[in-house]
């Protein structure tokens, strides 16, 4: 049986065309042409034998053999670059202090951390997970090095001038997953029961910003400093929340009510204490850029850096 030997290369397009959803947009992102793109998705096919794309409407998805190589070819990319950060910063030594929002701190920290310690196993990691404002207050204080944190232009700070935005996500309403607070809410002049992060949140403001410019009425009926608070309320059936669609609980989904007002959309960003990153923290930063671009749903709304 002839051995194939893949080009990483080719399975780095692969895969950021499918996880961005657009090969158009991986041209772009990896800086080639799409011309260049084509001849590697062709080199890639005529290797294996088979398709790895199918048109599906005005866009390509995977074939079966195309979903069970893009598994591998996630490994095998994560691999590469994690032996060629090893060899760059084997003798790094020290710590390195980052800050995340609670939406992140069960997938992304976790994925981070682990990453980070099997590259640089001499260099430590302190992590915060708090909300914006304090997250933003730390980095003001020089108490952090890198902050990943949802944008809220109410509240700008020098840290803002160093930031990267890195993803524009969709806010949605979000419910029980049972149906929960609907049977309770006609929507005919009754307020609508709002289970939200305690204030200054910029996701309420957007909430309750929509809901008054709809003129729909609404009413608090449970407030909590924490997104964990939150997600219970919002599962015990005690109203609706917005968020975005990243991280929410078995026992919750966005809702596709008609009667709730559309939402805007919110920028991630990854923020920079200083404007030259010590060595321990510029790895940090590479990695938390890995791991942003590998999430399926922050990559098809990331935003192109040039």
């Amino acid at each position: 049986m002839r051995r194939i030997t893949f080009d990483l290369d080719v399975l780095r397009t692969f895969v950021t065309g499918v996880d961005l959803g657009s090969f158009a947009k991986a041209a772009d992102r990896l800086g080639r042409s799409t011309s260049a793109v084509s001849a590697q998705l062709k080199k890639l096919e005529e290797q294996l034998g088979m398709p790895v794309l199918r048109k599906e409407g005005r866009g390509m998805v995977t074939t079966s053999a195309g979903e069970a190589l893009l598994g591998y070819a996630r490994r095998l990319l994560e691999l590469n670059d994690e032996a060629a950060t090893a060899v760059r910063g084997a003798e790094l030594a020290g710590s390195v202090r980052l800050g995340m929002q609670e939406d992140f701190g069960e997938h992304t920290l976790t994925e981070v951390l682990g990453r980070f310690a099997r590259v640089h196993p001499k260099l430590r990691i302190e992590a915060c997970v708090a909300r914006n404002a304090d997250l933003m207050a730390q980095m003001a204080a020089g108490r952090l090095e890198l902050a990943l944190a949802w944008s809220d232009a109410a509240a700008a700070s020098p840290a803002e001038a160093r930031a990267t935005e890195l993803a524009r996500m969709p806010m949605r309403w979000i419910g029980a997953a049972d149906g929960g607070t609907w049977p309770a809410w006609s929507g005919h002049g009754e307020p609508l029961p709002l289970v939200m992060m305690a204030a200054p949140c910029t996701m309420r403001s957007a909430a309750l910003q929509a809901l008054d410019r709809a003129g729909i009425p609404w009413r608090i009926a449970f407030s909590s400093p924490s997104l964990g608070g939150v997600w219970a309320a919002v599962a015990a059936g005690l109203g609706v929340t917005v968020r975005t669609p990243l991280g929410l609980p078995s026992g919750l989904r966005a809702l596709e009510q008609p009667g709730l007002p559309p939402l805007p959309v919110i920028g991630l960003r990854l923020h920079r204490g200083m404007d030259e990153l010590s060595a321990p923290a510029l790895r940090l930063h590479d990695i938390v850029l890995q791991a942003i671009a590998a999430h399926p749903a922050l990559a098809r709304n990331a935003v192109t850096i040039g």
